[in-house]
């Protein structure tokens, strides 16, 4: 499936972005924050997600893995879809986000578009743990392996817990790896230890 797209930034239009590479253009749809951070870029590599239904199929873009991570686990809060998780994302940087959802900050929600007070309950409780930030995990570096894992039906929080212990262990007994053996030594173990608990 479609992961990343990377290639010149050939139009820009509300909540769309249009890439072009090897001679085909794509149309994504994007949030504000998305359009703000590439704003000036010529040319950029966007993360995707191909929202696919009977009557209707998109792809969305994101300026990273992060930002594309909290949109998948917005749409997973009954009542908010594709287009309400990016009217969220566009008031708000994916970081401020986990930030109001860790402290359960249901005022701070309620600003954001298309959140009224049970909504911003609603998710509290649907997402509450599922959103690691990056002191607290892997997600940044080492953000892809954890993704990885989570593709391979592992959980997001104990995924992202062993990739940072493994990141540390790793560089202190094997500090002449390269980052891609790095990674994959880390990616190894990871599986071998998720697969025991």
């Amino acid at each position: 499936m479609f992961h990343s797209i990377s290639g010149a930034i050939t139009g820009r239009g509300p909540n769309t972005l249009y890439v072009t590479t090897g001679g085909v253009e794509w149309e994504l749809e994007v949030s504000g924050f998305t359009l703000r951070e590439l704003a000036h870029e010529q040319e950029a590599r966007v993360f995707t997600h191909l929202y696919h239904r009977e009557d209707q199929m998109r792809l969305y873009g994101f300026v990273s893995a992060e930002e594309r991570r909290v949109f998948l686990e917005l749409t997973r809060v009954s009542g908010i879809g594709p287009r309400a998780a990016v009217k969220i994302l566009s008031a708000s940087s994916p970081e401020r986000l986990i930030k109001l959802l860790e402290t359960e900050d249901v005022d701070g929600l309620v600003l954001l578009p298309g959140i009224g007070q049970k909504s911003a309950q609603k998710i509290i409780l649907t997402l509450r743990g599922r959103l690691v930030t990056q002191a607290d995990g892997a997600i940044g570096a080492h953000g892809e392996l954890v993704e990885g894992l989570v593709d391979m039906g592992f959980d997001r929080g104990a995924a992202a817990k062993v990739v940072g212990e493994l990141t540390l262990a790793v560089n202190a007994e094997q500090p002449d790896l390269t980052g891609p053996e790095a990674e994959q030594e880390i990616f190894r173990r990871a599986i071998v230890r998720l697969s025991e608990e």
